[in-house]
């Protein structure tokens, strides 16, 4: 069974374009948000932890893919469920689904791996940390 979190969101007047319609890229920002709440609810520490521990500085993101289903408005509450799909030697699949009640608002997979600092600057993937996906599955 594929360990599942739920990150709460309350949609906002501001997220809204004069439509009155979830500007898309808030989409992108809650689920990122909702990507790191995922690791602290699996019991992962924070990134400053993990760097001095592990050398992870984070989990940047590689790819994305994302299909809209429905609208969303001030006012909605939205529950983002969030898993891991995959599991890689150097990266994982992160899946989503952006929900109002019962209703499927938006759903994406996005890649991503997780990071080391270079010397001299810039990153690069590191393996998946055993420790870190233990706590995730």
């Amino acid at each position: 069974m594929t360990r599942e979190i739920v990150y709460t969101q309350r949609v906002e007047f501001g997220d809204c374009d004069p439509a009155r319609i979830v500007w898309f890229p808030n989409f992108f920002r809650w689920i990122d948000a909702a990507s790191r709440h995922f690791f602290i609810e699996c019991g992962v520490p924070p990134w400053t932890e993990t760097e001095k521990t592990l050398g992870v500085i984070g989990t940047p993101l590689v790819d994305t893919h994302a299909r809209f289903i429905k609208t969303a408005t001030y006012g909605d509450t939205l529950q983002i469920r969030v898993s891991i799909a995959e599991w890689r030697g150097k990266s994982f699949v992160q899946r989503y689904r952006v929900m109002k009640g019962e209703e499927l608002l938006m759903e994406c997979e996005e890649v991503r791996i997780f990071a080391g600092r270079r010397e001299g600057g810039g990153i690069f993937a590191l393996p998946v940390p055993e420790s870190v996906r233990g706590l995730c599955e």
